[in-house]
């Protein structure tokens, strides 16, 4: 018998410049028409739900079906709220970026639901450990200072890190936000061991992954699905399925032929794959798994279906790999006009608070911005001190730093 020569299978996108995109590879489901499982399921009792999609509101805006949350006026109204801060802060870190004030930003331009709706579904204490696209989990929250943030992002004199980290990479112990990595997949695993230790100690605080389409391919994710799955952990493993890693299409991490939520069936962790532009359905999702975790009922992994409305980075040109009005036509549509249109319907909202709230936090964003520079830009100078680096490393400098320091010009 004769074989044809063997060959392999490139996946390739649906659609590149000037070829709109085929989203019919998604498998929607209809808003309220997905189960919602008792919280002890097992993890095997989920596996169709790693192949539908938890949605909430339906094209009218209309809160429907068993997923339905409950959630008070007062706490949409401040996820809205908390999106669109969000979306006026990339903005505007944006534009600095392009004026040299700082070396680089990474919008989450169309994903603010993910973020900010988990950050209302954990408790204080619990421990986030997010990608370099999760500011929504700090600005949701009024205790911490966007002037702050800021100035970590131009690495200047009010650089609460002291210029040791790259801009975007925040790190908030006291808000549950653990320091971000520019190697992608370390915190997936950083974040199981953390919950383990949480059980080891007899705590009650649970622990957040964070990880993109694109760094599922790497092995510390399976590493981490392994332990979260033999130990019980809780954890909530968050995939947040944005289409595109930097310029390669999601199903080059695997996402063609199936989920990313079923890789968490697979080794044994109740899963869910979720519309991700739902503000409800984020929220109802992340309280199921969180309460699961807090049970001592194990990991949850949870696909949030979305997409990255902006470039990769400020050093990326999507237009190059995309089309240009992809995110007008993904189906899922803005989490912001979704939420802002149920909260309308209900009349919770109006279209006049929504301008004057947008004008609000414009300026708000607009004054930190001026606060923050007063500490320095990239562009004026007032960068952090170059002997800061050896700050608050050891509690006795070694003779050989102390050498390093007084080379740098800071010390004798």
């Amino acid at each position: 018998m004769t074989h044809s020569p063997l060959r392999l299978h490139v996946p390739e996108p649906t659609g590149r410049p000037g070829h709109e995109t085929d989203f019919s590879y998604l498998h929607l489901s209809r808003a309220g028409e997905v189960r919602r499982p008792p919280i002890d399921a097992m993890p095997a009792d989920t596996s169709d739900l790693a192949f539908t999609l938890v949605r909430v509101l339906d094209d009218d805006g209309c809160a429907v079906g068993p997923w339905v949350p409950q959630i008070d006026p007062d706490r949409l109204r401040h996820g809205l709220r908390a999106m669109m801060k969000t979306r006026a802060y990339d903005a505007r870190m944006l534009i600095a970026q392009r004026q040299k004030k700082i070396s680089f930003y990474i919008q989450c331009l169309g994903e603010e639901a993910i973020a900010t709706a988990h950050a209302l579904a954990l408790q204080p204490g619990d421990m986030c450990f997010p990608t370099y696209r999760q500011q929504g989990l700090l600005l949701a929250r009024d205790d911490i200072s966007m002037v702050e943030m800021m100035c970590q992002a131009m690495s200047n004199q009010g650089d609460p890190m002291k210029g040791r980290q790259l801009p975007v990479l925040h790190s908030y112990k006291r808000a549950g936000f653990f320091s971000v990595s520019g190697n992608l997949a370390t915190q997936f695993i950083q974040a199981v061991g953390w919950a383990m230790a949480s059980a080891i100690k007899g705590d009650s605080k649970i622990a957040s992954a964070w990880i993109g389409d694109g760094a599922t391919a790497e092995s510390d994710f399976h590493t981490a699905l392994t332990f979260a799955h033999v130990y019980r952990a809780p954890v909530i493993l968050n995939v947040v399925n944005n289409q595109w890693a930097i310029s390669t299409f999601q199903t080059i991490a695997g996402g063609e032929s199936t989920t990313f939520a079923a890789r968490g069936v697979g080794c044994g962790i109740a899963s869910l794959r979720v519309d991700g532009n739902d503000f409800l359905a984020v929220y109802a999702a992340s309280q199921w798994a969180a309460e699961r975790a807090r049970s001592n009922l194990g990991p949850t992994l949870v696909e949030w279906v979305t997409y990255r409305g902006g470039a990769h980075s400020t050093s990326d040109d999507p237009s190059q790999y995309r089309p240009a009005d992809d995110w007008q036509r993904f189906p899922l549509g803005d989490p912001i006009a979704r939420l802002k249109q149920h909260l309308i319907g209900s009349g919770a909202w109006s279209e006049a608070q929504h301008a004057q709230t947008q004008k609000e936090l414009d300026a708000q964003v607009s004054a930190a911005l001026k606060e923050a520079e007063r500490f320095g830009t990239l562009q004026g100078g007032h960068v952090t001190p170059l002997a800061s680096m050896f700050e608050e490393v050891y509690k006795d400098l070694p003779a050989h730093l102390r050498e390093q320091l007084r080379q740098a010009g800071g010390g004798d």
